[in-house]
């Protein structure tokens, strides 16, 4: 029985309810003195909390997906992986071309992804991307539309959208709650936009802890996997366009801030990002610790309204989605929006209600992916 799902959590609801059912019939026998009894009541009481806050945690992985499998959970790994053969090309970022490792592919039942033939409605792999450069790894989904299939595009190069999260949730957020590829695919049906590989991950390579897509003095150097390791492995791999011009980023919350901070401090790489209710500057926490090694400048230059307001505007195109009622996040774009100069650009796009969460996400997502689609190159041979 898989970690995620419907399965263990009936499971675990039903053992509660019994837990608590047998502990008010039982009661009454074990209200006696004794050292019996006692440890009776006690192994009651400890075997129902411990069950309701077994039920408490599978619930709260299930909905936010913080480990996707008993293997995540236990930090194991599996067996041994395949290495997809590279497809060469030219013209791509300096550096040798690494190579995703296939994990397997995926099934979203309600689209036909991975029932049906990929040149009608794309595949859904499941991946690994090494850091040949950085040496962090961190495990994700391909999506390929169906155009990568079809023999029109067969020499076509498609361009790219690197997703993220929020911290620490787990890519299949992307591929469940948020619904990435299916939506993607719908707009594609309906002609709304053209073919994008997305690249779906966590916005951090160095879990448990919260790089914020920066490069750590002495510690993870998250932003140069994002900006090397990624694009490298992936155009090592996949039929993909290897210039500016064809790739993107897009995320919510954490991963949102990363793809405006990606794009705006490495335009050679990511010309385009979409905000989903993104932030500004980095988080400092304890899932984040120094980010800095103490500088002030590194902070400040981490902090995206500080750049507006003291350095060149990159040539890149944003987006920044939100709803009126997420207060911060709509605010704090607001007055992003309002320094943005040329060469840079921005466009909003918001919802009227609606909080900090996958429902409003789903419903930003379509123009944030339109967006995208209007701002990065075509598939090109």
């Amino acid at each position: 029985m898989g970690l995620t799902g419907s399965g263990l959590l009936i499971l675990a609801v039903v053992l509660s309810v019994l837990s608590v059912a047998a502990t008010v019939w039982l009661w009454p026998r074990l209200a006696g003195r004794g050292w019996l009894p006692v440890l009776g009541r006690l192994l009651a009481l400890g075997v129902t909390q411990v069950l309701m806050l077994c039920t408490l945690g599978i619930w709260a992985n299930d909905y936010f997906s913080f480990y996707s499998s008993w293997h995540d959970l236990l930090g194991i790994g599996g067996g041994p992986v395949a290495v997809q053969a590279a497809v060469p090309g030219a013209g791509s970022k300096p550096g040798a071309r690494g190579a995703v490792q296939m994990l397997g592919q995926e099934t979203v039942g309600s689209d036909g992804i991975g029932l049906r033939a990929p040149d009608q409605v794309g595949r859904l792999d499941r991946v690994r991307i090494p850091g040949h450069v950085t040496g962090l790894t961190t495990d994700g989904y391909v999506y390929l539309p169906p155009q990568y299939f079809q023999p029109a595009y067969a020499r076509d190069r498609f361009p790219v959208i690197v997703v993220t999260t929020g911290f620490p949730g787990d890519a299949k957020n992307l591929v469940t709650k948020l619904q990435y590829p299916s939506i993607e695919l719908g707009l594609i049906q309906q002609g709304k936009v053209r073919p994008m590989v997305q690249v779906l991950m966590r916005p951090s390579p160095s879990m448990p802890r919260d790089s914020e897509c920066e490069d750590i003095p002495g510690g993870p150097q998250a932003e140069t996997y994002f900006t090397a390791d990624v694009p490298l492995d992936v155009e090592g791999s996949y039929r993909v366009r290897t210039d500016a011009a064809g790739w993107g980023a897009i995320g919510d919350s954490t991963g949102g801030y990363c793809s405006l901070k990606l794009a705006m401090r490495n335009p050679a790489v990511y010309t385009t990002a979409a905000a989903l209710s993104g932030y500004f500057e980095a988080a400092h926490d304890i899932t984040t610790g120094d980010l800095f090694g103490g500088s002030t400048l590194r902070r400040d230059e981490a902090d995206l309204v500080w750049r507006l307001e003291h350095l060149p505007p990159p040539p890149v195109s944003l987006l920044l989605a939100t709803s009126k009622e997420d207060g911060a996040s709509y605010a704090q774009s607001q007055a992003f929006a309002a320094l943005v100069r040329p060469p840079t650009t921005v466009a909003e796009a918001t919802v009227p209600t609606g909080g900090h969460n996958f429902t409003t996400w789903v419903r930003l997502l379509p123009a944030a992916l339109g967006f995208l689609s209007d701002h990065l190159a075509p598939p090109a041979p």
